[in-house]
């Protein structure tokens, strides 16, 4: 091999990342890919009880949930209403 072949090899290279780098910025910019709060599940509040134990306030499809994990079992402390749900006056 010699020195040229070697050079247009790295240039290739550079020309396929840096293409790969472009096309994802312009997927980006367009709104094609989902954000972190598009989902159907966010992590709203996180509380360590101890080393093991975390009480976790998430929100699922409208119902925030109060969730403790870390134990033996994993359990659901509450159900709530969302927070961006109107709430009714009784």
């Amino acid at each position: 091999m010699q020195i040229h072949d070697i050079a247009v090899g790295v240039l290739a290279l550079l020309g396929v990342l840096t293409l790969i780098w472009l096309i994802q910025r312009a997927v980006r910019a367009g709104g094609l890919t989902r954000g972190a709060t598009a989902g159907r599940l966010r992590l709203l509040q996180s509380l360590a009880i101890d080393q093991r134990r975390r009480v976790v306030l998430v929100q699922f499809d409208g119902q925030d949930l109060v969730l403790l994990t870390g134990g033996t079992t994993d359990l659901v402390l509450s159900t709530l209403p969302s927070r961006n749900t109107p709430q009714a006056i009784a």
